[in-house]
């Protein structure tokens, strides 16, 4: 199914936003918070139907709750119970004659799913996200991140030292990562530049798909793990080796030269300011005058009370690593600083925009 242009998914944005708060006024404030509060409930109601994998025991069709629950292991009653309430929000579909269903949301917690929500359901319901969680008040409070002061390590450390954990956490932010490029292809040409470099890429989703749209492209995909990452191959299964380079590249040591577009998805707002700068000086040190740097990042609205979800990843970036998500005009600030000039702001179909930057 084609992407409607960018403008258009923003009216409807617009018009469920306004429908949401419709209803919300309607109703008694009072429950209409309790009603939000409750939402991390619903989140581990989520999480618990991930990892008993539901979704794949009904991919044959409908069955009956005891038919699920010796598929998955569980307690028949409490099973039916946890599907009663995600039925009723529109996870699976419980039919008049007792039997459960997949619904377009529950395809969307299969594993193999296209765009699956599988891996970001139970990392929001992993017990070491909720830990996480419960002392994002000292972040507000101290205006320093959290987890480190919580774990005795940065974030990044910590994903090392605990890898079952940092392979949950790397497939969820995957599953997130996989809605971003189809939206980001749509809304932005890349068939202008001769070579685009894609700094601290993984295995290079983007990457694969930007030279599959723009065949005159070529590709260096930098990044510091592209041993671990398995990117030689997977760009070989996209069929685009023969036009990209993968090459061993440190986030803050010297960046690949020779591009004439370099792109940062989803690294500018991880780090605090200082970092950010050393990050952008180094990049700009490689450009050549006229190349552009692109940056992929969810830029949050100027206008009062939009709804957005920048403003949700922005507190889960200053819980763990002291980033942040910015407005225009602050991305505009910061290149200046670092030595760039804000071309403009190219939204997308998602919640995902192309901030694009020249040379100064």
């Amino acid at each position: 199914m084609p992407l409607p242009p960018a403008r258009v998914v923003r009216v409807v944005e617009g018009v469920r936003t306004a429908l949401q708060r419709l209803v919300r006024k309607l109703a008694p404030a009072p429950f209409s918070l309790l009603e939000m509060v409750q939402g991390a409930m619903l989140s581990q109601a989520i999480y618990a139907a991930a990892q008993l994998r539901v979704a794949e025991a009904l991919q044959g069709g409908p069955l009956s709750v005891a038919d699920i629950a010796e598929r998955v292991g569980a307690h028949p009653e409490t099973l039916g119970r946890l599907l009663r309430l995600l039925a009723s929000n529109g996870i699976f579909t419980e039919r008049k004659d007792g039997r459960f269903a997949l619904s377009p949301m529950a395809k969307a917690l299969l594993e193999d799913a296209p765009m699956s929500m599988r891996g970001i359901a139970v990392l929001m319901g992993h017990p070491i996200h909720w830990e996480d969680w419960s002392h994002f008040v000292d972040a507000v409070r101290s205006g320093e991140p959290s987890l480190p002061k919580l774990r005795g390590m940065t974030a990044f450390e910590f994903l090392e030292a605990k890898p079952e954990y940092g392979e949950v956490f790397m497939k969820g932010m995957g599953a997130m990562s996989a809605t971003e490029t189809e939206p980001i292809l749509a809304a932005y040409d890349f068939s202008k530049y001769g070579t685009v470099v894609d700094f601290c890429a993984g295995r290079g989703e983007l990457l694969a798909g930007i030279l599959n749209k723009a065949p005159g492209v070529r590709g260096i995909l930098a990044d510091p793990r592209v041993a671990e990452s398995g990117a030689a191959d997977y760009l070989a299964e996209q069929q685009v080796a023969d036009r990209c380079q993968v090459v061993a590249a440190d986030l803050f040591g010297p960046v690949p030269k020779g591009g004439d577009a370099y792109v940062l998805k989803h690294i500018v707002h991880d780090w605090p300011k200082e970092q950010v700068l050393q990050i952008l000086r180094n990049v700009r040190a490689a450009m050549r005058p006229d190349g552009r740097l692109l940056l992929m990042e969810m830029v949050v609205p100027d206008k009062p009370n939009a709804a957005h979800a920048s403003k949700l990843v922005d507190l889960w970036l200053m819980l763990l690593v002291g980033g942040q998500e910015r407005t225009a005009g602050q991305y505009g600030q910061l290149l200046a600083e670092a030595g760039f000039r804000l071309e403009r702001v190219v939204p997308t179909a998602g919640a995902i925009s192309v901030v694009e930057a020249g040379v100064r």
